[in-house]
């Protein structure tokens, strides 16, 4: 059975529908076909945390997987998890953290960009990272989620069970779903039970901080300690007003700050990190276990930088053209700012509140390097009148698959594109 949860989020437009909480897939299921018949969209939760990410949801019911939360299996020596779509990501990173693991792909949490969005204080939901394909700055060599994650058990918009994939590292059934349900953001079905490849944690970590680079210098930068052999994991560049913006201790010192982790066995992390300081040169610094880790958790999550009402781009081009489409050919919009992450191939842009999205501006800037920018986060009425998501040119076959999955339009209607 279905049952109904007591306390609904508001909608969008401010009112509250009917909040479900069913605390397996059989009553998920159940749910979804409820929905089916009454002609009721469904809106699809986790945590409520990243409802502003993506185009409004016009449904008249939410569903939330709150309930279907907990670690189900977890095999250190197999490098393997499994845990429920409403587990919190809090709850497992703690669990690998005991066993010296993570998941290398650092899942961000983008909680607090969107302020009031979802329950105040809560962490997003494996769920919510997943369908979302949510990867951090390890990205640039760890992969994307959707490049860990195995396995899953799920709900089609016709209330049907499915699985796919499973906990192997390689699926070989003909379909990789797990890869087309990653990033999907719940609008092909209600995931449950999730398999994800889990990995050693680094014995130690440091951050190499390089002062006063331009874009461009530090995107050179970048691009060469990436190519060396001094096991960087991660590389972001600050510009002088965003760096001041730091936490950190020593990261806003001395104007833009270029930075460079490397992590591994503590003797050979000591040795790449002198010796990456010492061929790049220039005026420098480094951050230890402690902090680097946290200056890392600001880059990912990005809030630290970001002001709480501005509109923002999260924009993915080829590293090497990060820092010239920001200072160069590219953006170039009144009261802009951004930094770089993944060696200079994700740029976060964030606009002035007012004054609109500029779709066009920056989608137009992308089109010598390629790439693609996602509206992050922007008032309702824009992320109405703007494409969210860069879809145009394969509309047809998302709709294909839409029709597949969910052919009457119950899950997350409209949250990626218009209709869909």
């Amino acid at each position: 059975m279905c049952m109904p949860a007591r306390s609904p989020v508001p909608t969008s437009r401010g009112s509250e529908v009917e909040l479900l909480s069913p605390a397996s897939l059989a009553e998920a299921a159940d749910c979804v076909r409820a929905a089916r018949d009454a002609r009721a969209p469904l809106e699809i939760m986790g945590a409520a945390t990243k409802r502003g990410f993506g185009r409004p949801v016009d449904a008249v019911r939410q569903l939330t997987t709150a309930a279907m939360s907990g670690i189900l299996s977890y095999h250190p020596e197999e490098l393997i998890l499994v845990a429920r779509a409403g587990t919190r990501m809090a709850e497992i990173n703690a669990v690998l953290a005991e066993k010296g693991q993570h998941l290398a792909f650092e899942p961000p949490d983008f909680a607090d960009l969107y302020p009031g969005g979802g329950v105040t204080g809560a962490e997003g939901t494996l769920g919510g990272v997943i369908s979302c394909n949510l990867s951090g700055p390890r990205r640039l060599v760890a992969g994307a989620a959707r490049d860990h994650f195995l396995g899953f058990t799920a709900v089609n918009g016709v209330g049907e069970i499915f699985k796919g994939g499973g906990p192997v590292v390689k699926n070989v059934t003909g379909y990789d779903l797990p890869k087309l349900m990653a990033g999907a953001f719940g609008t092909l079905a209600l995931m449950d039970e999730l398999t994800v490849k889990t990995m050693p944690r680094p014995e130690k970590t440091r951050t190499a901080l390089f002062y006063g680079l331009d874009a461009l210098a530090a995107n050179a930068a970048m691009t060469r300690a990436l190519g060396g052999t001094y096991e960087v994991t991660g590389a972001a560049f600050l510009p002088e007003v965003m760096a001041q913006l730091s936490d950190v201790e020593r990261v806003g010192m001395k104007g833009s700050v270029t930075a460079l982790r490397i992590e591994g066995s503590g003797p050979a992390v000591a040795h790449h990190c002198a010796r990456l300081r010492a061929d790049l040169g220039g005026a420098s610094d480094e951050l230890h276990s402690t902090n680097s880790h946290a200056f890392w958790r600001e880059v990912k999550n990005a809030t630290r930088f970001l002001d709480d009402d501005a509109i923002l781009w999260r924009i993915s081009v080829p590293p090497s053209e990060g820092a010239k489409i920001v200072a160069g050919y590219g953006i170039d919009l009144q009261g802009c700012n951004f930094f770089l992450d993944w060696g200079g191939g994700l740029i976060w842009l964030s606009l002035p509140a007012t004054g609109g999205a500029h779709a066009q501006e920056v989608r137009a800037a992308l089109q010598k390097s390629g790439g693609h920018a996602t509206l992050v986060r922007a008032p309702e009425a824009e992320r109405r009148k703007v494409g969210v998501f860069e879809v145009e040119g394969s509309q047809a076959l998302v709709a294909r698959v839409k029709q597949a999955f969910d052919p009457d339009c119950m899950l997350n209607p409209g949250r990626m594109v218009e209709g869909l």
